[in-house]
């Protein structure tokens, strides 16, 4: 699991204000093209339940100078529209022309472990293309080329030049990318309104007021997924600001999301809801409004 700082497990940030406009639908696989390759699928012959370490059987030498794939099996979960979209993932590797493995992540079923296509690509550039627009629940075989890792990673697996790589992907969850649900009705005076851009990055307009004495929280949206429970792994994206200068000092939007156990304003919301914190001014910090978006909420890995 990635870790996020102390302060942001706390939700005690700072972040800033934009413009926007009015909650989105959720994330869908309806304005999504996979553009898979069904040829990819003779590839290989691949069995084993999802999230298992896959059984493979290269039918070798895989030869192509293209990154393709195919989905060898289509989940009815979220489909991945954008780059920092929190995703779980296993996945395989295995030589073009041996099929040799050469490398496994963990196929533990943990689902904490949440990256995204970004994180992935990274990686490999190939995935990008690969995982776009894949849905969770799905399985996934591609073929990446030497260029979609690079000679010097080509060569830590040991392969041939120009010898391509055979991935199975496990696309375990799909998270949505923003808080989507029923907008609430809150009438407390003086506390900061929200806005939203289209693809969900909030703005924060605090009033020119004093900031509250004691920490306020009141959910803008109303998410339709699980409770969060004490001591859950929260994904989210954050933004706040600083109520004074109000000015941006961090923000998890247009990054990957944060990964955080549930701090106390979380615990009892739903999946899916949008909450306003506001935090007073300690000796040590600003009073800070932030806005939170939950994505998701898994139980801790048992250790």
């Amino acid at each position: 699991m990635r870790k996020t700082s102390a302060v942001l497990a706390s939700l005690s940030l700072a972040v800033l204000a934009l413009t926007g406009c009015t909650v989105a639908s959720p994330d869908s696989a309806a304005a999504c093209d996979r553009g898979t390759d069904d040829k990819v699928l003779n590839i290989a012959d691949v069995s084993g339940d999802l999230g298992s370490v896959p059984d493979v059987d290269v039918f070798g030498p895989v030869k192509t100078d293209e990154t393709s794939f195919a989905d060898v099996t289509v989940g009815d979960g979220l489909a991945l529209g954008s780059d920092f979209q929190p995703v779980v993932l296993d996945i395989a590797f295995f030589g073009g022309d041996s099929g040799k493995a050469l490398y496994k992540s963990e196929f533990n079923g943990d689902p904490s472990r949440v990256h995204s296509i970004d994180y992935w690509a990274q990686r490999s550039a190939g995935l990008a293309d690969v995982l776009e627009c894949a849905t969770g629940g799905s399985r996934v075989l591609a073929v990446l080329t030497p260029e979609d890792f690079g000679a010097q990673n080509v060569q830590a697996f040991g392969l041939d030049e120009g010898e391509n790589i055979v991935a199975v992907i496990d696309v375990l969850d799909v998270m949505p990318s923003k808080a989507s649900g029923a907008l609430q009705f809150n009438d407390a005076r003086g506390l900061p309104s929200v806005v939203r851009a289209p693809d969900g990055t909030p703005g924060i307009i605090v009033p020119d007021v004093p900031a509250p004495t004691e920490i306020v929280t009141q959910t803008l949206i109303k998410g339709d997924g699980p409770k969060v429970e004490e001591g859950d792994i929260v994904v989210s994206n954050v933004m706040g600001v600083d109520w004074d200068e109000k000015t941006v000092t961090t923000s998890s939007w247009g990054k990957d999301a944060s990964v955080s156990v549930a701090a106390e304003q979380m615990v009892g919301a739903t999946v899916g809801s949008q909450l306003l914190v506001v935090f007073p001014a300690t000796e040590s910090a600003p009073a800070t409004a932030i806005v939170v978006d939950i994505l998701g909420a898994v139980a801790a890995p048992t250790q």
